[in-house]
């Protein structure tokens, strides 16, 4: 149902769909420049019309939430990590190593982060390779 609602506008995707076992429904749908309010407000409408229509849930019993992921949400999907190339980043390995830095470069196999360490003089930039495979999570930084 929600792929028929983003086949019009192909600058949107989803990005994951979670149901818990009290009816609650929750898509997130991200964009390529980012998504407003308004158009999370305007999937739910339609979308939530729809499953009432299809009956999927016994007497309407259901909540439909619509948004896209928040900033403590990992990215999940090739598309996010081009969409936000040349932001901070924190990866998270598989084994447990943490990274911080410049997602610098997203290639189909892999991400290139830059990491600063020290200032000054003493300022060293190392390029860190990172294959998807290799890869538990990474999170958007916010810089203040």
């Amino acid at each position: 149902m929600l792929q028929d609602l983003l086949a019009n506008d192909l600058a949107y995707f989803l990005v994951e769909i979670k149901v818990k076992p009290t009816n609650n429904v929750k898509i997130y749908i991200d964009g390529d420049q980012g998504v407003t309010i308004e158009k999370c407000i305007s999937w739910n409408r339609a979308l939530y019309k729809k499953i009432e229509e299809a009956n999927l849930f016994p007497n309407g019993d259901f909540s439909l939430e619509v948004s896209s992921p928040g900033v403590d949400e990992p990215l999940k999907l090739f598309r996010q990590y081009k969409k936000n190339l040349g932001r901070p980043v924190e990866v998270i390995l598989k084994d447990g190593m943490k990274v911080t830095g410049k997602m610098i470069d997203v290639q189909d196999e892999a991400i290139i982060v830059e990491e600063t360490k020290g200032k000054n003089k003493k300022k060293e930039v190392i390029q860190h390779t990172f294959a998807f495979d290799n890869i538990k999570s990474t999170k958007i930084q916010t810089v203040f």
